[in-house]
């Protein structure tokens, strides 16, 4: 998003009050304006933190074991105008500190792992790492949700080194297996289509739809666990 993006969410977002008031409103708008992409700038930076960390580790299961247990690593940050959407949708102030302090989802990875024993030591190492502070953790493979859905949830404080301070910001990681990431993106899919009624019977379905793909992934892990051995 360029700056200029970034600059119009922010004026289409702000309260009436602000947009109405002539005096001071071209300061307000460029501090205003200053704040997020600082914000902005932050959060894209302790993504970069935690997928720099990931890369090294399967750069390392490489080395070590001549397999890479990460398949794929994707990131998303919410726009400006989604923030501030979502600050406005519970009642909380429209300025970046307020952000901050109440949303932990701004920053988000989503990391697609091979096999179901690749998540936990992902896990692990993420929590090991002295630097990083879990705030709080969903473990969705052993108590799935019940629409099925299954994946690891942990959000992690991630220390940014600028150039003139050290500055903490959260970042929601979520880890599945491909098999996983392939049932939640088309679920997600039907789920949100416009139109689209899901009724109990269809949720029955996906439901059963996620428990064969799990016994499909413990059967891929045991197969592997079997090779490994021999």
């Amino acid at each position: 998003m360029t700056e200029t993006e970034i600059f119009d969410d922010v004026i289409d977002n702000l309260p009436v009050l602000v947009k109405q008031d002539s005096e001071g409103v071209k300061e307000k708008l460029s501090e205003l304006f200053l704040d997020f992409l600082e914000l902005s700038h932050l959060y894209d930076s302790a993504i970069e933190v935690v997928k720099t960390y990931l890369n090294i580790l399967d750069s390392e299961f490489s080395v070590k074991f001549q397999r890479n247990p990460i398949h794929n690593i994707e990131s998303r940050l919410k726009s400006p105008q989604s923030i501030i959407g979502k600050l406005q949708k519970k009642d909380l102030p429209l300025t970046p500190d307020s952000a901050r302090k109440n949303l932990l989802d701004i920053a988000g990875i989503r990391v697609t792992c091979c096999y179901i024993s690749d998540i936990y030591a992902i896990v692990e190492m993420l929590g090991r790492r002295d630097d990083f502070t879990v705030i709080k953790q969903k473990d969705y493979i052993k108590n799935p949700k019940p629409s099925g859905y299954r994946s690891y949830h942990l959000i992690v404080n991630v220390p940014v080194y600028l150039s003139t301070k050290k500055q903490y910001a959260p970042v929601e990681i979520q880890i599945r297996t491909i098999a996983m990431d392939f049932w939640a993106s088309l679920e997600h899919q039907l789920k949100y289509k416009p139109s689209t009624v899901i009724t109990p019977e269809i949720s029955e379905e996906l439901k059963e739809c996620a428990e064969r793909i799990a016994e499909t992934d413990l059967q891929m892990q045991r197969i592997f666990m079997e090779i490994n051995d021999l």
